[in-house]
């Protein structure tokens, strides 16, 4: 059978919307950035992508968020928008050790809803 169209395919994925922020900076060694996306997300139909964004100090590309579109017709941020936070914290260096057994706590291995209402 001829057909007088073709078909038409999508060439970029639109279940992830990323935005760039303009910014690229070093943090420091011993020290950790943390991107949280604002409160006022929730009234979006989008989630960030991997939740908290973590920047090591190694990193040296442009800081961006990803978000999940949770509809086709996700409400999109422009450009000024406030779309994040950024929060830079030291974090100690630890060294894990392999324990054959835990102590003992109160919770003990109590998962998810453990801790009460």
């Amino acid at each position: 059978i001829t057909a007088i169209s073709r078909d038409i395919v999508i060439t970029e994925d639109y279940e992830y919307i990323e935005y760039g922020t303009g910014l690229a900076f070093e943090i420091p060694v011993g020290y950790v950035g943390l991107l949280f996306p604002r409160s006022s997300i929730s009234k979006k139909d989008i989630l960030l992508s991997n939740a908290v964004g973590v920047i090591d100090s190694g990193y040296r590309g442009e800081v961006s968020f990803r978000f999940k579109r949770l509809a086709w017709d996700s409400t999109i941020y422009n450009v000024g928008d406030k779309i994040g936070q950024l929060i830079i914290l030291p974090y100690p260096q630890i060294q894990l050790e392999q324990a054959k057994e835990l102590s003992e706590t109160e919770r003990g291995e109590g998962g998810y809803g453990s801790t009460g209402n």
